[in-house]
């Protein structure tokens, strides 16, 4: 009998993507000028990447799917699901009025999030993506099995 996915908690998604966030924080510090844009398209990729799971996912153990598919979040479904906070970290740049419009997105996504009864913000809408827990296979022993 297979387990129902559980669905991601708000907590472990905060912290997700509170660490992708920190690693586009990182590259634009430590990269002048391309950093950047080098963090703004692994924003826009990352859950496309590693089996569905950037790597503030791989860290909390969480996984994007396909809603239709079933299967890990593509690199299309990625940039679809992460368009909107992608223009929301773009506008950061811009003093002040990017700032409130950046601070806006996020709330926006915050409250989607919090009014969904599937646990779904708007890019998961848009891309038809879902974040779950991913589940661990242990032997008899407890031990993790490598698959």
């Amino acid at each position: 009998m297979l387990e129902e996915p559980k669905r991601a908690s708000l907590l472990l998604r905060s912290v997700a993507k509170t660490i992708d966030l920190i690693i586009v924080a990182a590259a634009a510090e430590m990269i002048p000028r391309a950093g950047f844009f080098a963090g703004l398209a692994y924003l826009l990729i990352s859950d496309g990447l590693f089996n569905g799971k950037s790597l503030g996912k791989q860290l909390t153990g969480l996984k994007v799917v396909s809603i239709a598919a079933g299967k890990a979040c593509s690199v299309r479904e990625s940039i679809l699901r992460n368009l909107v906070l992608c223009i929301g970290a773009a506008l950061w740049r811009i003093p002040l009025i990017g700032w409130v419009i950046t601070l806006l997105v996020v709330g926006f996504e915050f409250v989607m999030l919090l009014g969904s009864k599937e646990g779904m913000r708007l890019g998961d809408e848009i891309a038809r993506t879902t974040v779950i827990e991913e589940i661990k296979s242990y032997n008899t022993e407890g031990e993790k099995k490598c698959s």
